[in-house]
């Protein structure tokens, strides 16, 4: 169920037999010189739609920014602070509250640690303020890590590479442009870096050329079906998760 699809109306009778809500978060984030800045904020939100086939669920308009570290010198990332991402989802989860949803899921096509570190955060400050709620988060590396790992050839396969590409070829084919070659960045352990460029020079982190449709539509079903299960478990949890 499409938030931004349905009138007040269809709103207010479909919230009698569903208090669930994915609320897609993304980022518009450099994916390689052959994906679009907008793949992380695609999958996340055709995960949520593919997952509203499995188990009845009200599915947010994706947010299109987040906080992106890493990728932040590469061209056509944008990238927003921690704290504004925090606030965002506090305010939106609120507000749904307000409209009589409990239980939220914070999917995040973007799975830098400090993005999903802040999503975590706010999802303890919803559950502290909202006595009622129940919240989940998770980025799409933890969705494909628990549904089909089998599937992936590239170990360590994280941003542009096999998974990603292999999405965008069955999603948006249109906005893949060939393919790229696969790198693995080396950044220091524990040591911050200001040019980022230099230890991740052309944005990938795989290897894209094990990409496939048929990868890009296995992932998409099985990704589905483990997050479908995931809010089934979530809904039947007692009062204090």
């Amino acid at each position: 169920m499409l938030l931004e699809a349905i009138n007040m109306d269809q709103f207010h009778d479909k919230r009698r037999g569903c208090r669930s809500v994915i609320i897609p978060f993304g980022s518009v984030e450099e994916h390689g010189p052959h994906l679009p800045l907008g793949t992380d904020t695609i999958h996340a939100y055709e995960l949520a739609k593919e997952t509203s086939r499995h188990v009845p669920v009200f599915v947010c308009p994706p947010i299109w920014y987040g906080l992106c570290k890493s990728t932040s010198q590469h061209p056509g990332t944008i990238t927003i602070s921690g704290p504004t991402l925090r606030s965002l989802a506090i305010d939106i989860a609120g507000s749904l509250y307000d409209q009589g949803l409990r239980n939220f899921i914070m999917l995040s096509g973007h799975a830098g640690s400090t993005h999903m570190a802040y999503l975590v955060d706010a999802g303890e400050q919803i559950l502290k303020r909202y006595e009622e709620s129940r919240v989940a988060v998770l980025s799409i590396i933890d969705a494909v890590a628990a549904s089909c790992k089998e599937l992936i050839e590239t170990a360590n396969d994280s941003h542009a590479g096999e998974v990603e590409t292999s999405l965008m070829q069955f999603l948006r084919p249109e906005l893949v442009k060939g393919t790229a070659e696969k790198e693995f960045p080396a950044f220091p352990r524990h040591i911050l870096v200001r040019d980022k460029r230099a230890f991740w020079q052309n944005g990938v982190w795989g290897d894209p050329s094990k990409a496939s449709v048929g990868k890009g539509r296995s992932i998409l079903d099985q990704e589905s079906r483990y997050l479908a299960d995931l809010i089934k478990k979530m809904e039947k949890m007692e009062k204090g998760f």
